[in-house]
């Protein structure tokens, strides 16, 4: 039978002092889910702007999210260590900074009229963002009890759940806002309209990531001067599971690898659902809404995650995290193929759905998946951080699927997603005995 393991790191807080010390640390760390929910979520509605400036079809925009989401493949493993030899605060620090640079490199991009600078812009904005959770979701889990540290990480990412539902909104208004001529209308403009039609297009992003730059700059800066309890592993050499075990890599974690599996489909499924909503909604046979006005559905869909997680952090302190990871799979698969076979309100409703059902998925597989590492919870980290490169590579196979089959077809890929969510919330979570 199964046994949980013990607490592997310790802090160096007296008890008695500890709770109010976690408190304020864990206050200040809810701003950085916040803020990377944010940015992330924004891709959705540069998806479809970028799509219309530089005509491209799905397969192309969908370029956006692998550039974005490789940069946690290739720079998440390098963050582990990194964090491992500068501390969870140092690694946040840096974090925020390289998103920040991230965030200037929209000026050049739009200014230049460039998809491949925006591509580019995207992943030095994604290696910001990838240090930072490396960082922080290890964090969390660490500052409490083992127990609660599902319902720990949940609570806090339901503050990233915020930032993803304000984010589409606040895109809608200030993106998507700027209508955006056609090919053949681009085609008919002169020298002078031309480049005015650029200019616009260019100040339609340019301003909104100016602000994001300087909002990371400045959080970056708090961190700095604010202090946050110091952790180190409980032993300095080796770790011990439940089983018996003894590793010296995360590696050698079964359920750390499944787990890694699980955060690569769930983030792919997520993110393919989010990058295709807006030209979802917009279909004829769903909704036919304008793109701007179906961006603030998306607010929908992740406001469905927040809502979730508030929730899914009480009832997780007396239900099992896997039975509650399983039962929103499966829940969420059977919206997926509803919206697959339906069509009008009962098509977009079941696929805004999903984000309820999403909402307690990446901190509770997250939160399994490091449980009981020890000394390697940093390396744990960054194996599961660059598994989020699930978010680059299946939104692109939906997009393929989505240029010869349709939209709506397409959304089978997130299905299957979701069934292996299942398996591991049900059994596969669990140390061999």
């Amino acid at each position: 039978m199964a046994n949980m393991p013990h607490t592997t790191m310790t802090s160096d807080k007296p008890a008695d002092n500890a709770k109010n010390s976690y408190f304020g640390s864990l206050a200040a760390l809810t701003s950085l889910f916040f803020i990377w929910g944010f940015i992330t979520s924004l891709n959705d509605i540069l998806i479809p702007h970028l799509k219309a400036v530089f005509t491209l079809n799905y397969a192309q925009a969908m370029l956006i999210q692998f550039c974005f989401f490789t940069a946690y493949f290739v720079v998440s493993m390098p963050s582990g260590y990194l964090v491992e030899r500068i501390g969870f605060k140092g690694g946040i620090i840096t974090g925020l900074s390289i998103a920040g640079l991230g965030c200037l490199f929209f000026y050049p991009a739009a200014g230049r009229h460039s998809y491949p600078l925006f591509l580019a812009a995207f992943f030095v904005l994604a290696s910001g963002i990838t240090l930072l959770q490396v960082a922080a979701n290890p964090y969390v889990t660490i500052l409490g009890r083992p127990e609660t540290a599902s319902s720990r990480l949940t609570m806090t990412q339901a503050f990233n759940s915020l930032g993803t539902t304000i984010a589409p909104y606040f895109g809608a208004l200030f993106i998507l806002s700027a209508a955006v001529k056609t090919a053949d209308e681009i085609k008919l403009l002169s020298a002078g309209e031309l480049s005015a039609y650029q200019a616009a297009q260019a100040a339609v992003v340019q301003n909104p990531y100016l602000g994001l730059a300087a909002v990371l700059f400045l959080i970056a800066g708090i961190f700095a001067a604010i202090k946050l309890p110091e952790v180190k592993a409980a032993d300095p050499h080796v770790q011990q599971v439940a089983d018996g075990a003894v590793h010296k890599s995360a590696w050698h974690y079964r359920h750390l690898v499944l787990g890694a599996v699980g955060i690569f489909v769930y983030v792919g499924a997520e993110v393919s659902i989010g990058s295709f909503l807006v030209n979802y909604l917009a279909q004829p046979a769903i909704s036919g809404l304008a793109e701007h006005e179906a961006a603030k559905y998306v607010s929908l869909y992740w406001g469905g995650a927040m809502v979730g997680r508030f929730v899914g952090a009480i009832v997780m302190r007396n239900i099992r995290p896997g039975k509650v990871l399983a039962f929103n799979a499966l829940a969420a698969s059977v919206l997926v193929v509803a919206s697959m076979a339906g069509s009008g309100p009962v098509a977009m409703w079941a696929i805004l759905a999903v984000g309820l059902c999403n909402s307690v998925m990446f901190p509770t597989l997250f939160s399994l998946a490091v449980n009981g590492l020890g000394k390697n919870t940093g390396q744990g980290s960054g194996i599961l951080c660059a598994a989020i490169v699930g978010g680059a590579i299946v939104p692109v196979v939906q997009g393929l699927l989505a240029d010869r089959f349709g939209i709506q077809p397409a959304f089978f890929i997130p299905v299957l997603c979701y069934l292996y969510i299942v398996y591991y919330g049900w059994k596969g979570h669990r140390f061999v005995s």
